[in-house]
């Protein structure tokens, strides 16, 4: 099984010994995210203090940058990191691209669509030296001039993931990208109702095959090396899950599992402001359908059982209990497996 793991971000001068630190435990790659920080700079600085482990951002928030500024700085993390780098974009969601950003907001599965093909003819244009001749909808690339292109690449152009919820978003990555990162907020019925068709879609209208795309289940481990750890981790996921309850996007995973009153009533609490007792909604059932729950030496093989048939890659995340050693027996149990 190929393992990642979100790596937490807070604190940037981790950058140096935390991504060595992973690994040394065995994760195949680690991913950045877009919160406090910029998501590309630390994988930078990973690139000089690592030799194996890929590198990529789950997610950058695409709509946040232009085509050119993000062929630009993966192009360059490529190089820095001798082709390990994997490029995740995400759209975020309106109110933030344009208060937050100040950037453009519209038809947001037509926009990422055209945003990574745009990507994609810069660094044809960079790898083939053909002129650049990109017009799109919303974007266009008809200008290089030799004083701004880096030239052919020795190890290829990244690959690109994208990030994303609804049946459109997914049907997209079936359609154009390299890879999905299914978000956390994801049950095995989810995956086999509402993902995997909206990604087989997608395929089919671009004539593409399953193996054509990686599908990473970005899936919520609670565990724990004593009990306060495990009871600090599955109570930090019950927060994590109240808190996607008031997003009317995630409701289907809500229903899917028999809970749609329980999101509109998160919705509600969320809306008046009422996030300190919203927790206690969430309970063991339903925790235990959206993560995978154990002691650490039970949680590989309840991640074959959850994946089995639909994936074998991997990302473990518990964002509000991140430390990536957390997992380190996790990791070995897989490997175990593996072998």
């Amino acid at each position: 099984m190929h393992i990642s793991i979100t790596v937490p971000t807070d604190d940037l001068s981790l950058t140096r010994s935390i991504y060595p630190e992973i690994e040394a435990v065995g994760y195949d790659r680690a991913f950045s995210f877009e919160a406090k920080h910029d998501p590309f700079l630390p994988l930078a600085v990973a690139a000089e203090h690592t030799s194996r482990l890929e590198l990529g951002t789950a997610i950058a928030i695409a709509f946040a940058r232009t085509p050119m500024t993000l062929a630009n700085i993966g192009w360059d993390l490529q190089a820095l990191t001798g082709g390990r780098f994997v490029l995740g974009l995400g759209t975020q969601i309106a109110p933030h691209i344009t208060q937050r950003f100040s950037m453009p907001w519209s038809e947001p599965v037509a926009r990422l669509r055209e945003m990574v093909a745009a990507i994609r003819a810069i660094w044809r244009s960079w790898e083939t030296g053909e002129r650049l001749s990109f017009a799109g909808r919303y974007y266009t690339h008809t200008r290089m001039i030799p004083a701004f292109d880096p030239g052919p690449s020795p190890f290829g152009a990244p690959r690109i993931l994208t990030a994303g919820f609804g049946p459109q978003m997914t049907a997209l990555a079936g359609e154009c990208a390299d890879g999905f990162l299914v978000h956390p907020l994801n049950t095995r019925r989810s995956l086999e109702q509402l993902t995997m068709p909206a990604i087989a879609e997608g395929l089919a209208r671009a004539g593409r095959s399953r193996s054509d795309i990686e599908i990473t289940a970005v899936t919520i481990v609670v565990t724990g090396r004593s009990e306060e750890e495990f009871v600090r981790s599955r109570e930090a996921v019950r927060e994590q899950l109240a808190f996607y309850g008031t997003t009317p996007a995630y409701r289907p995973v809500f229903e899917l599992s028999g809970r749609g009153d329980l999101h509109v009533e998160l919705k509600r609490r969320g809306a008046a402001g009422e996030w300190s007792a919203m927790s206690e909604l969430i309970d063991d059932e339903f925790l235990a359908e959206v993560a995978v729950v154990g002691e650490p030496h039970e949680i590989a093989q309840q991640l074959r059982r959850r994946l089995g048939g639909i994936t074998d890659h991997v990302s473990l995340v518990n964002n509000r209990a991140p430390d990536p050693r957390h997992f380190a027996e996790v990791v070995a149990q897989l490997r175990a497996c593996d072998d």
